[in-house]
């Protein structure tokens, strides 16, 4: 874990351990990934984007919990899932999906398999 993840984190440690989860299972699930810290977000590339971890609250303050990161994934397709907080197709056949992670035991088995196809969907571009 870099520094420049540390400072990511800064505002919220609590968030960084969630991320420290998805970074471990995205990096056993996917082969061939860079990380890149940004002001925004730390990308997920092979060697396009794939998937993103940013803090941005998709829910409304109510129903927003206190620590979470948001998960973004880029799909083929529209997840029909009560998971996903917001989606949006910016480009046709292109599905950008957000879900607000509260805890290590939502980062399973159903969300790494989104990240797969989300990664193998990324290979595909040019």
């Amino acid at each position: 874990m870099g520094p420049d993840v540390l400072f990511f984190f800064e505002k919220d440690p609590a968030a960084l351990e969630l991320y420290e989860v998805f970074e471990t299972k995205v990096l056993a699930a996917v082969g061939d990934v860079a990380i890149r810290v940004q002001k925004t977000q730390i990308t997920f590339t092979n060697p396009r984007v794939f998937a993103a971890v940013s803090l941005l609250p998709v829910r409304k303050k109510p129903q927003r919990p206190e620590h979470y990161i948001t998960v973004t994934l880029g799909l083929p397709r529209q997840l029909e899932s009560s998971r996903v907080d917001a989606v949006s197709e910016p480009y046709p056949t292109r599905w950008t999906h957000h879900l607000m992670i509260v805890s290590a035991e939502e980062i399973d088995g159903e969300l790494m398999d989104w990240v797969k196809e989300a990664a193998a969907f990324s290979a595909t571009k040019r």
